[in-house]
């Protein structure tokens, strides 16, 4: 793969058999692929024969199925696997088309490729089946389950719903908020922490989950946040906190990963930040433009994560609400729905953007760049972060980018990693472990995980918080 910064250890590739990103070639995406057959089936069986959806969406089914074919046998090909992507009037076309170009046959293969490339790679292409048709365009084939998995939430919604609630109305919550261990400094690691482990929830990752493990990975509340802080290897929130007492009336950037719960607990954090402390009166959130590693944030489910939680039907499939359930779910999606009206809450592109549209202030979160090469490769975007107090980059696929996906040994230090992108913005990465890439660690870490659990750099049941500052 072309890349503008070269870091000092290679990129992760599917060449390796015991990393997951052979693990991803072989089984992730092969499930991934087929699931979006599932529901594109389903739609068209929903259609009548007469309707000219329905010959689109077999055509659909039927690139599907090549596709994850081709992905298969790989390794009998005689031609490489990559071709250019399609115009399809969508962003992102060139860079993908130019770095296919310059990158060596051998590469250009699903089992070879370099991981990152692939699989940004892979998203654009599924993105370009549905965008050259006439009537599937605007669908995205992950929606329905974003949205199961977000109703299946409602224990942990409600009760991060009471909790922030209750924060929102205490009067007392700032006070001597200056000294440490303040009650204000004991909230925010709370809502901090949730919406670190909110990330738990990744649908691209998590493909085989039962629903029982969904809640167990969901839970709050004091005892699971206790536990849940022990399996954090890199801990920097001292430092965020630092930070933020030092701004009054900021603006918190957050690049987002995934919908349903995970940006629920951002939105949580969010309004925490706004309606609890005297740092934040705005916050900036960055979703993504196209349907992208199956449960990121399209514009569209911005919007629509909030005013589901004014339905008062939406969860009765998973669990029946109280009325006092009720009664905080409104009151908090009514506080959120201000906040966007007024200007508090703030999507970086409009939530009625069409779906793979050509976007400036997005296109890049779905590039295949690395973060490291983001000042040279979108200034302009760069720009606007720096008018951010804090940028907070949220999942795995973030952290990914934002060290390059490089074989950094684990104790490299995080400021080394991120490369040209250090001293140019405050950001912290929430992220649980779900790939192998992973830096910034204390000694002997490596070695004593290793030792107890070999599946600690994948499994998301570990998480570190990185944190850079601007110079």
């Amino acid at each position: 793969m072309v890349q503008l910064f070269k870091p000092a250890h290679g990129r992760y590739t599917p060449r390796d058999k015991d990393s997951f990103s052979y693990t991803t070639v072989t089984h992730r995406w092969p499930v991934i692929i087929t699931n979006i057959v599932s529901t594109v089936s389903s739609e068209n069986h929903k259609l009548a024969n007469d309707d000219p959806r329905l010959a689109e969406g077999k055509a659909i089914i039927s690139e599907l199925s090549a596709l994850k074919h081709q992905m298969g046998r790989n390794s009998v090909l005689h031609e490489a696997d990559f071709r250019p992507i399609q115009d399809d009037g969508g962003g992102n076309l060139a860079c993908y088309n130019d770095e296919l170009a310059a990158t060596p046959e051998e590469e250009k293969r699903w089992f070879t490729a370099n991981w990152l490339f692939a699989e940004c790679y892979l998203y654009r292409v599924l993105r370009s089946l549905f965008a050259r048709t006439q009537h599937w365009a605007d669908y995205d084939p992950f929606f329905e389950s974003k949205a199961e998995t977000y109703k299946s939430s409602s224990t942990a919604i409600v009760h991060l719903a009471e909790a922030l609630n209750a924060m929102v109305t205490d009067e007392r919550l700032q006070d001597g908020w200056e000294k440490e261990g303040s009650r204000l400094e004991i909230a925010f690691w709370e809502m901090i922490q949730a919406a670190l482990w909110g990330n738990a929830t990744d649908l691209s990752l998590l493909v085989d989950l039962k629903y029982e493990d969904l809640q167990k990975l969901q839970a709050v509340g004091k005892a699971a946040q206790a536990a849940q802080a022990a399996k954090v290897l890199r801990d920097d929130l001292p430092k965020v906190w630092a930070l933020l007492k030092t701004v009054k009336d900021g603006q918190v950037d957050i690049v987002l990963d995934n919908a349903g719960f995970e940006l629920y607990t951002d939105l949580v954090f969010a309004d925490f930040l706004i309606s609890c402390t005297p740092f934040v009166n705005k916050v900036v959130f960055h979703p993504k433009t196209v349907p992208w590693f199956v449960s990121d944030v399209l514009p569209y489910d911005f919007g629509w994560a909030i005013d589901s939680l004014l339905d008062t039907s939406f969860f009765a499939s998973h669990a029946q609400l109280k009325d006092g359930d009720t009664d905080s779910l409104t009151t908090l999606a009514q506080r959120w729905k201000a906040h966007v009206a007024e200007g508090r809450f703030h999507l970086s592109v409009p939530v009625d953007t069409k779906m793979g549209a050509d976007v400036p202030a997005a296109n890049f979160w779905c590039t295949q760049f690395a973060y490291q090469d983001l000042p040279a490769v979108d200034p302009e975007l760069l720009a606007a972060l720096q008018k951010s107090d804090l940028v907070v980059f949220k999942g795995d696929l973030n952290y990914r980018k934002l060290i390059g996906d490089a074989k950094w040994p684990t104790t490299t230090p995080f400021e080394e990693a991120i490369g040209p992108l250090n001293g140019k913005i405050n950001l912290v990465s929430l992220r649980t472990n779900k790939a192998d890439t992973i830096c910034g660690l204390p000694e002997g870490t490596e070695e004593r995980l290793d030792a107890e659990d070999k599946t600690w750099r994948i499994s998301g049941k570990y998480a570190i918080v990185s944190f850079a500052a601007r110079a």
